[in-house]
């Protein structure tokens, strides 16, 4: 109520979903390319400041490798994959039409994982 008292509210809508936090000076969502701009920016100006931090402390520098938005929804599906969440919602939370793109994409299966959902297995099954 605050944010549209102050006219900072998102008049934006997604799936019958509105209220969203964060938007840009037209009150509309951000588009991914200006999502990717400022991370860029926000990458560039660490590395920098990382690199003459590492110069002074006499140790190697720990610069970020460049990424996008798309970068960040393909590690929140995959997070989701690990905490089992089931492959339907995954779908729907990603909004694809077909659950093969979901399984063919994204449900990437880490060795850490299939580790542990063998061991999962196993003790189900008390073979050892």
């Amino acid at each position: 109520m605050e944010r549209e008292e102050e006219g900072t509210f998102c008049v934006s809508a997604v799936d019958d979903m509105s209220g969203f936090i964060f938007c840009n000076r037209f009150r509309e969502l951000y588009v991914p390319e200006s999502i990717n701009r400022n991370l860029c920016r926000v990458i560039e100006n660490h590395n920098a400041m990382e690199e003459v931090r590492a110069a002074k402390e006499k140790r190697e520098a720990v610069i970020l490798p460049q990424f996008s938005c798309h970068h960040l929804r393909h590690t929140f599906c995959a997070r989701l994959c690990e905490a089992d969440v089931n492959i339907k919602v995954i779908q729907s939370i990603m909004g694809h039409k077909d659950i093969q793109t979901t399984m063919d994409i994204y449900a990437e299966v880490t060795g850490d994982k299939k580790k542990k959902s063998l061991e999962q297995v196993f003790n189900q099954m008390k073979l050892f």
